[in-house]
């Protein structure tokens, strides 16, 4: 089996869910980091989910968690990890439109 870490980003996430990180067929992944920021002159929220797709559940990692204005929230670090399973889908939503950019980093094994 191959590990390989990677990272992907989104930019200006608003109010709707963006699908940050969707696994790929016959891969398993471990989030390793998840870093969002305030891109914002206020303060926002920012909600973090997971997608089960096998089981057809969506559950928060966080939920209108609090990011002052200038400041970055780790929502998955340090000895927190996440593993997702095929289909599963990571994603990130704002309190405000365009209002964080997010960043995630992963090991996928195949």
């Amino acid at each position: 089996m191959a590990n390989t870490f990677k990272n992907k980003q989104s930019v200006n996430v608003g109010t709707s869910a963006v699908s940050l990180y969707t696994t790929p067929s016959s891969t398993t992944t471990t989030i390793i980091g998840l870093t969002l920021a305030n891109v914002t002159g206020s303060a926002i929220e920012a909600t973090v989910e997971v997608t089960d797709t096998s089981a057809s559940t969506t559950a928060k990692i966080i939920k209108s968690a609090p990011i002052p204005v200038g400041s970055s929230l780790v929502a998955v670090g340090g000895d927190q990890k996440v593993v997702l399973e095929t289909g599963d889908i990571l994603k990130v939503t704002a309190s405000a439109s365009n209002g964080l950019d997010a960043v995630v980093s992963y090991m996928e094994q195949t």
